[in-house]
C-alpha cells in the first residue's frame, strides 16, 4: 500500500454513462467504476428526457463501485471534480426537489408561441437578426415548459444544468462552473458570467436570475462534500469540490490544447472540433467561444450534434450481424466493425455523406437533413458505414478550416479524443481527410483526465495549467497520412463535400415545407 502519493477524482457523467475515476498527479488512471445510463426516454416524437434522480442515484452507484478497487485510504484523494454532458436542463422548487423529469440535450421539440420582446425586438429586427433570436428562444427548454406546463414554471426556484444539478446534491449550494454553461440561457459567453442587467436575453428568456446558480471559475472550489453526499457516495465528506470545464471543455484541456495552434476533435456523441483561444471568436456569427476548462479562456467549437451518434444508429440498424457473431466468438463488437472499415478503400467509391441529421441555427440552418449521395450496385453495408465516418471527419474538417481563416491561426497539431478515437481505422482517415499527423491521448478518458487537472490545479497540486498539463497529460499513438488517401480524400471533400449544402439546401426547404420535419 502506498500512502505517500496524492490522488484526485474525477466524475464523468456522459450521455451513455457516469464513470468514477481516480488519477494519480502522472495522469496515469489508477480506478475506475463505469455505470451504463440509459440516454433518455421519449413520450412524444423528438422528446428526449430522464428523471432527474436517475441521474443522481448512477453517480452514488458508480462511486461506490469505485472503493473496493483502491489499494490506499481515500484520503489520499485530495480532491473531486465533475464534468457532465451539456444542455441537459433541471427544474428545482423551492426545497431542491425536482418538478419535472430532466431535458435531455437531445431533445428536439421547438416553442413556436413566443411573447414580444418591445423595443428589443424592433431593434433587433432592425439589425437583421430577427430569425437568428427566434431562432434562439424557440430551442430553450424555459420558454416550452413556461408555455406547456405553467404549474411547474411558477413553481420553479431553480432552473439547472445537470451539472448544477449534481454540484447541488454533492455540496447542498446552487453553484456551478462557468465552463458548463452550454445551453439557452441568459449567459454572457463573452465575460463569462451571467448577462447584464439590460441584456436583450432576460427579454428574450422567460429565466429570472434568482433561479440561477452562482458561477465559479474553473479550477476554483464549489464547496465541499455533505454530510448526505458522502453517506450515500462514499465520498469523505467535507472534500473539495473543484469547478471543473463540461465534458468537451475537459477533453480539449485533457488533449493539450491551450493554444490555438492545436487542434482538438472529439468523436463523441456529439462530434466536435475546437481550438482554444484567449481572444472571443465564432466560428459562426452567433454559435458562441464556450468557456474553457481553464479560466479567461475560450473553445471556440464547430459541433456536428449527431456525432457518433450516427455511428451507433448505423450499429443498431444494420449492424446485427456483426454483433450476433461477436457473441458467438467471444470478442468485441468493435473488432468486426472495424473489419467493415478494412474492407472498403478510402472515399468508399463515391458515397458522400452530410452528417446533418440536426439542425442548426447557421450552416448547417434550421431546414437542415442528412444526405448521403453516390449510391451504386457496388456499394455494401460496408461503404455506408465507412461514408458515414468519412462524413463526419470532412464535416470537422469544414469547421477547422473555417476557424482557421476566422482566428488567422494554421493549427499544427491535432489531438483526437472521444469514443471514436478508440478506432485505429477512423484515426487513420481523420489523418487522411485532414492531411495531417493524428494523435490520441495516453488515455481513453479524456473528459474525466480534464476534470482531474482542474481537481489538481485547484487542490494547489500544480502551479498552473501548463505545469499540470506537462506532468499529467503523455503524447498517445499517432496517425500519419497516407499521400494517395489524402488526395482521394482533398479531391471528394473539395469537388463534392463542400458543394452539397448549398444544392441541396432549396430541396432540404421542400422537405421541410411539405412534410413538416424538421419543426
Amino acid at each position: 500500500m502506498n500512502n505517500n502519493k496524492d490522488y484526485v477524482l474525477a466524475i464523468d457523467n456522459g450521455t451513455q454513462s457516469v464513470r468514477a475515476l481516480v488519477f494519480d498527479l502522472d495522469g496515469q488512471l489508477v480506478a475506475k467504476s463505469k455505470v451504463e445510463i440509459e440516454p433518455y426516454f421519449s413520450q412524444h416524437p423528438g422528446w428526449a428526457e430522464q428523471r432527474v434522480e436517475y441521474f443522481w442515484d448512477k453517480l452514488c452507484q458508480a462511486c461506490q463501485g469505485l472503493w473496493p478497487q483502491l489499494d490506499f485510504p481515500r484520503s489520499a484523494i485530495r480532491s473531486l471534480a465533475l464534468t457532465t454532458q451539456r444542455a441537459t436542463v433541471v427544474n428545482l422548487d423551492s426545497n431542491g426537489q425536482a418538478l419535472r423529469p430532466a431535458i435531455v440535450w437531445l431533445d428536439q421539440r421547438l416553442e413556436q408561441r413566443l411573447p414580444g420582446m418591445g423595443l428589443w425586438g424592433l431593434l433587433l429586427g432592425l439589425a437583421g437578426e430577427r430569425e437568428t433570436v427566434r431562432f434562439f428562444r424557440s430551442q430553450s427548454e424555459a420558454h416550452w415548459i413556461r408555455n406547456n406546463q405553467p404549474e411547474i414554471w411558477q413553481r420553479t426556484a431553480h432552473f439547472l444544468l445537470l451539472s448544477g444539478y449534481l454540484s447541488y446534491r454533492l455540496t447542498g449550494k446552487y453553484v456551478d462552473s462557468v465552463a458548463s454553461q452550454v445551453g439557452y440561457l441568459p449567459f454572457d459567453f463573452r465575460r463569462h458570467r451571467w448577462a447584464g442587467r439590460l441584456d436583450w436575453k432576460w427579454k428574450a428568456l422567460p429565466i429570472q436570475r434568482g433561479q440561477l446558480p452562482e458561477l465559479v471559475p474553473a479550477g476554483s472550489p464549489l464547496g465541499c462534500i455533505s454530510e448526505a453526499a458522502a453517506a450515500a457516495t462514499g465520498i469523505p465528506q467535507g472534500l473539495q469540490l473543484i469547478s471543473a470545464g463540461a465534458d468537451k471543455a475537459c477533453e480539449v484541456l485533457a488533449s493539450g490544447c491551450l493554444t490555438p495552434d492545436t487542434g482538438s476533435l472529439s468523436y463523441g456523441t456529439t462530434a466536435t472540433y475546437n481550438s482554444t483561444n484567449t481572444q472571443y471568436i465564432e466560428a459562426l456569427r452567433h454559435v458562441p467561444a464556450y468557456p474553457a476548462a481553464v479560466p479567461n479562456a475560450y473553445n471556440t467549437e464547430t459541433m456536428v450534434q449527431r456525432g457518433y451518434w450516427m455511428v451507433n444508429w448505423f450499429k443498431r440498424e444494420f449492424g446485427l450481424r456483426e454483433t450476433r457473431m461477436a457473441a458467438q466468438s467471444g470478442v468485441a463488437p468493435e473488432t468486426l466493425f472495424e473489419d467493415l472499415l478494412k474492407a472498403v478503400p478510402p472515399g468508399s467509391m463515391g458515397l458522400v455523406v452530410q452528417p446533418y441529421w440536426s439542425p442548426g441555427v447557421r450552416e448547417p440552418g434550421p431546414e437542415a437533413k442528412g444526405a448521403m449521395i453516390g449510391f451504386g450496385d457496388v456499394h455494401t453495408r460496408a461503404h455506408i458505414y465507412r461514408a458515414i465516418i468519412e462524413g463526419l471527419a470532412y464535416a470537422l474538417r469544414e469547421g477547422k478550416e473555417r476557424l482557421e481563416n476566422r482566428s488567422g491561426h494554421r493549427i499544427s497539431t491535432l489531438k483526437v479524443s472521444g469514443g471514436g478515437s478508440q478506432s485505429d481505422e477512423a484515426m487513420q482517415i481523420t489523418a487522411d481527410v485532414f492531411g495531417m499527423t493524428a494523435e490520441r491521448p495516453h488515455t481513453y478518458e479524456t473528459s474525466g483526465l480534464g476534470a482531474a487537472i482542474n481537481a489538481a490545479v485547484g487542490a494547489g497540486l500544480f502551479p498552473d495549467y501548463q505545469s499540470a498539463l506537462d506532468s499529467m497529460t503523455h503524447e498517445g499513438e499517432r496517425f500519419t497520412p497516407i499521400a494517395a488517401n489524402v488526395r482521394t480524400y482533398d479531391a471528394l471533400y473539395r469537388d463534392v463535400y463542400l458543394k452539397m449544402y448549398g444544392r441541396l439546401g432549396p430541396l432540404y426547404q421542400s422537405i421541410r415545407a411539405t412534410t413538416g420535419y424538421p419543426a
